[in-house]
């Protein structure tokens, strides 16, 4: 193997590695202390990013013993996540972290057949591990295929293709000089950056697609389309960034900086300010609020060049291990702080004094992003114009095969995972559920969507209403839970709030096509609350379902309250369900019981079930409440462990007379 291809498939078997290492890491970090709602000692799991510290201590040529060692702790490490419980994953992803982030600044003092690594060979890398990712996640209906228990056997054949294409690349000594910090700081934040784009949003098209309700099909074909248009120019046109001037990398860096921007303040939420301000209603986006978005697609693939062009001096001119310790360090202080923008965004009223900061601020990580990316390629001018001798390398024409194939994976994967099942409908009847998923986690803090999703084909319930669904965030490694289910199950969803208004979210799956879907946003002060709304119809009949999560002082359930029963007024056959977050002797919960039934007390008036089902204490905050035309025939709660997360899963069975 030429030593371009040779490095290219290294960079990308090693930047989808560290995509899942770092992914899991957080997400293990975030669900662990999601169970108490604020920060400990499991943070400092963070550390395991800054390993490249210890190659200070490497001034010489680093031993190619040393290469393996991390190669071993990274085979192992990211092989085992798929089976491990959450304590276990968060330890052996870290390890892997730490493995992959101190082998690619030692993989730049390599070389095979007498070549170090280029540019072009990290950005044609970056490329392809964009693609396997996408592909990767589409395959697995919003979760990466290989991190679930039975896509796990790929994590190791990922790991092996690594171990395989390292054989014969060793360490040599720099002859010449080595590029100074200065010279390497640049541009190594340039490409944590880029890493932390792909890793934010690009490498998962359901975050992209959630942001503004772009067609998840069409972001697919999208993204994938322009990592194959990438690689396609670096082996069809060689040469051709020759011509690129300057100024025409900046003028594309800061279109991309301003589309990606301008997605995500076109669909920021303004929210009501004051217990007194109306109930803000937000519907299908409309196709101008969309047009950015669209272009932030069209755009991206700056970041590839950007890439190429930042690290292209280096296979002349790699910077010591020193240099490149100290760049590797504050690019991991960097994406640490932006992971935590953007998680301060969704938990802005639990991590005081600084959280609450960062309320509605969901744009600001992904500004600071390209605006660093901005800033590393200005001030790396003089770099720019030796393109004409750093670019223009001889790769291989299968990679065209290999990301023509990843495409077609993708779109198939994409079809197959959005078809919707036909239904049979019951008569005069409507079996429907409230879950609150914890985000796809158990009372003890373990993954249980697969718990969570075998329960819902047990019910097999015609409408679900889902809470703390919003997991298409970096705090949780970017799943779409939404669509996972929606898509094992075939039914029709509406996502509700998106991420961007920082809910914890608010579903519905139905059998039933939903209509006129619309999120209504109630005063808040410490979570936002956001209902999502869709119609239904059977036998002639339209129901309305309204899904609630509600949070906060007894000010804002008091408008909540209102603002549902406002919003009802005199629909009359209305589902109104979800975890109201009240119970029964509380004030807004008996302006609501004055004017809809509750389907267990109204059952069961001692609020126990034949079956022995206790629900008299205050622990019972899951409800459904339906309009007087509506009766319940039963109902059950089953309770945590059984349940799969850490609240009941509550149904009922709906009927009306003719």
């Amino acid at each position: 193997m030429k030593p371009s291809n040779r490095y290219a498939l290294i960079f990308a078997l090693l930047f989808l590695l560290l995509l899942h290492s770092i992914g899991t890491l957080i997400e293990s970090i975030y669900i662990l202390d999601l169970l108490k709602t604020s920060l400990d000692e499991k943070a400092l799991g963070l550390l395991f990013l800054f390993s490249p510290i210890f190659l200070l201590l490497l001034r010489r040529k680093p031993p190619q013993a040393l290469i393996w060692l991390l190669l071993a702790i990274l085979f192992l490490g990211r092989g085992l996540l798929p089976h491990l419980p959450t304590a276990g994953r968060l330890l052996a992803s870290g390890m892997a972290s730490s493995a992959a982030l101190l082998l690619f600044p030692i993989l730049l003092h390599t070389q095979s057949d007498g070549e170090r690594a280029a540019g072009q060979a990290l950005s044609l890398g970056f490329a392809l591990a964009l693609a396997a990712s996408v592909f990767l996640r589409t395959l697995g209906f919003g979760i990466d295929y290989s991190l679930q228990t039975e896509g796990g056997w790929l994590g190791w054949l990922i790991g092996l293709g690594l171990i395989l294409a390292l054989r014969g690349v060793s360490v040599v000594k720099l002859e010449e000089k080595p590029a100074s910090v200065r010279e390497a700081l640049l541009p190594l934040l340039g490409v944590w950056m880029v890493f932390a784009l792909v890793y934010f949003a690009f490498s998962a098209p359901s975050v992209l697609a959630r942001w503004a309700e772009g067609e998840y099909r069409t972001t697919v074909f999208l993204i994938s389309l322009f990592c194959l248009v990438w690689a396609g120019s670096l082996i069809l046109r060689r040469g051709w960034a020759d011509r690129l001037s300057p100024r025409l990398v900046l003028l594309w860096n800061l279109l991309f900086a301003l589309v990606l921007t301008g997605t995500l303040l076109a669909n920021r939420v303004a929210f009501p300010t004051s217990p007194d301000s109306p109930p803000l209603i937000v519907g299908v986006t409309p196709w101008p609020q969309q047009v950015p978005y669209y272009l932030t697609l069209l755009l991206f693939p700056v970041i590839f060049l950007d890439v190429s062009l930042l690290t292209a001096p280096w296979k002349h001119q790699p910077p010591s291990l020193p240099a490149l310790a100290v760049g590797m360090v504050l690019g991991a202080f960097v994406l640490i702080l932006l992971i935590f923008m953007q998680i301060f965004t969704n938990v802005w009223g639990y991590v005081e004094p600084v959280s609450p900061w960062f309320r509605n601020q969901f744009w600001l990580p992904y500004f600071l992003m390209s605006a660093f990316l901005i800033v590393a390629v200005v001030l790396n001018r003089p770099y720019l114009k030796q393109t004409e001798r750093a670019l223009g390398e001889n790769f291989s024409p299968n990679w065209l095969v290999l990301m023509g194939v990843l495409l077609a994976g993708s779109l198939w994967a994409a079809f197959a995972s959005t078809q919707v099942r036909r239904f049979e409908p019951r008569k005069d009847v409507l079996l429907v559920m409230t879950y609150n998923l914890q985000q796809a986690n158990d009372i003890f803090g373990q993954r249980s969507y697969r718990r969570q999703l075998a329960l819902m084909r047990q019910v097999d319930a015609d409408v679900i209403a889902l809470q703390e669904s919003d997991s298409a965030r970096v705090s949780l490694n970017n799943v779409d839970l939404v669509r996972y289910f929606a898509g094992k199950l075939g039914y029709y969803a509406y996502y509700g709030p998106g991420p961007i208004s920082g809910t914890y979210g608010t579903a519905i799956l139905s059998k039933y096509p939903l209509s006129n879907t619309h999120i209504v946003f109630s005063y808040s002060d410490q979570d936002e609350i956001g209902t999502a709304v869709a119609e239904i119809e059977i036998g002639g009949k339209r129901f309305s379902i309204y899904n609630v999560h509600p949070d906060g002082s007894d000010t804002a359930m008091m408008v909540f309250a209102q603002t549902l029963l406002e919003q009802i007024g005199d629909k009359q056959y209305v589902i109104a369900l979800g975890d109201y977050n009240l119970s029964d002797d509380e004030a807004a919960y008996q302006i609501i019981a004055a004017s809809l039934t509750n389907v267990w007390e109204n059952l069961y008036p001692s609020k126990v079930s034949p079956e022995g089902v206790d629900m008299s204490g205050r622990d019972r905050i899951d409800h459904i409440f339906i309009s007087a035309p509506l009766r319940p025939r039963w109902a059950t709660y089953v309770l945590p462990p059984e349940s799969a997360t850490d609240h009941p899963a509550h149904w009922a069975e709906i009927f009306w007379e003719e």
